[in-house]
């Protein structure tokens, strides 16, 4: 069975960066469309940033575009999340969850993914 674990959340102030890494086991992550999403206090979980498992073609939310960058090491079996240009208003709950299947899309849709792992903290504020 699949499992996540992600680390690399921490707190910073605005302006700067963190990269999140979603270390995988119990299966290779090849099969796997991937995905960050997060959660703020009081506030629905969204999606933040998606890759496919065919192509690496890749999906941002509008509020991130131009500043966060997904990628993939499948060797590694491991998924990354470069967040720079932080804003206060990224500070969440980050999650990376995992969806079985060979696709070329990277949508977001929360309910497509299945594997889910604890989350990890991001503070940013001055």
């Amino acid at each position: 069975q699949l499992q996540l674990v992600e680390s690399g959340g921490g707190s910073v102030q605005p302006g700067g960066s963190l990269r999140l890494s979603c270390a995988a086991s119990g299966s290779t992550l090849d099969f796997y469309r991937m995905g960050w999403f997060r959660q703020a206090p009081g506030k629905a979980r969204e999606g933040v940033s998606c890759i496919s498992s065919v192509g690496d073609n890749t999906h941002y939310a509008d509020s991130v575009k131009g500043r966060f960058t997904i990628s993939r090491d499948n060797a590694a079996n491991t998924v990354y999340l470069q967040m720079n240009s932080l804003k206060p208003e990224d500070t969440a709950i980050y999650y990376c969850a995992a969806d079985l299947g060979l696709t070329l899309q990277a949508t977001c849709g929360l309910y497509e993914y299945s594997s889910w792992g604890q989350g990890t903290q991001v503070t940013v504020s001055s």
